[in-house]
């Protein structure tokens, strides 16, 4: 079972994430699905996940997510990720600056029957966000 959610937790950072796959949206994320990121409401199942995806890429619209590692027990998976993306659109509520961005996170994952029933997302958000509107401010 480990190794199984371990396939889909990269399957769902790659296909979701790099090759916008919007099917495997409501494939792998259960109904209902509860989404944790720091600075955000929760995300609850596939409809507010695809909000806060929206979000993200109408900020980042060239955004790559390299997986670097994983950690799977039973039914959760821990997965190390890069994002490398460029700041092109004003989805986080100031100009776009053009700057390139790269941070790293960890996203925990827990799996029920091949599905996402809950997923925790950690990194520097508030970092990234205050460097970019900086920027933005700065003529």
């Amino acid at each position: 079972m480990s190794e199984m959610n371990r396939q889909l937790a990269i399957r769902w950072m790659d296909e979701v994430w790099n090759q916008r796959k919007e099917g495997v949206i409501d494939e792998l994320l259960h109904p209902d699905a509860v989404g944790h990121a720091e600075g955000a409401e929760d995300a609850r199942g596939p409809a507010g996940f695809r909000a806060h995806r929206d979000l993200f890429l109408g900020a980042f619209p060239d955004l790559r997510m390299q997986v670097e590692g994983t950690i799977a027990e039973g039914d959760r998976v821990a997965v190390r990720w890069r994002v490398r993306a460029t700041h092109a659109g004003a989805h986080l509520g100031f100009r776009a600056t053009q700057a390139p961005v790269e941070f790293w996170g960890i996203t925990w994952l827990t799996f029920v029957d091949g599905r996402i029933t809950e997923g925790w997302d950690a990194w520097n958000s508030d970092g990234v966000v205050q460097r970019l509107r900086v920027q933005a401010e700065t003529p």
